[in-house]
């Protein structure tokens, strides 16, 4: 596994950096959010529980665990970006315009991020941090060896094969002279 602890994970930092531009927000807009019913605090629910999910899940130890806690860390960006339709299309919001763009488009780039981690390890030979013993972890290192050497010797079999077939155009033309 690349990353030993959530800190270092760039998705999370990007959620925390989306809960603190969400409380900036709700404190600068908190008077146009009174009468909204409970809006306000479900949104900061909503931006705190990406991050709280990625960690958490993160911390479990295993794939299957982490991909469950990655599917309801983008549920709550979603529900962010949900909220961000909702306020915007409030006049009471038209000043918050440029705000809630940016909040919106922080969910979905986060949502983007754990889809594309969550797919990545759907597809990983590795069960989580967990279950790797000694043995697996020199065995997925072998497999990554030889995987990164097999795509070596493709490249350099290609580069041959155009090499020969720029020295057959070269013979044939100087044949021809």
């Amino acid at each position: 596994m690349k990353y030993k602890r959530f800190e270092d994970l760039p998705v999370w930092n990007d959620a925390i950096e989306f809960a603190v531009k969400v409380f900036e927000f709700t404190a600068n807009a908190a008077a146009e959010l009174q009468g909204l019913g409970d809006l306000k605090n479900q949104l900061e629910r909503a931006a705190v529980s990406v991050s709280n999910n990625i960690a958490e899940g993160f911390e479990r130890g295993t794939n299957a665990e982490l991909i469950h806690f990655i599917y309801i860390a983008k549920g709550s960006a979603g529900e962010c970006c949900s909220i961000t339709y909702i306020l915007g299309r409030l006049s009471r919001y038209r000043k918050f315009k440029d705000d809630i763009l940016d909040l919106r488009s922080r969910a979905e780039k986060i949502g983007k991020q754990l889809n594309g981690w969550a797919d990545s390890l759907k597809n990983s030979d590795i069960k989580g941090a967990k279950f790797l013993t000694d043995k697996e972890r020199q065995s997925y290192q072998r497999r990554k060896d030889l995987k990164e050497f097999n795509e070596e010797m493709a490249q350099h079999h290609t580069e041959l094969l155009a090499r020969l077939e720029q020295e057959r155009i070269e013979n044939a033309a100087r044949e021809k002279k």
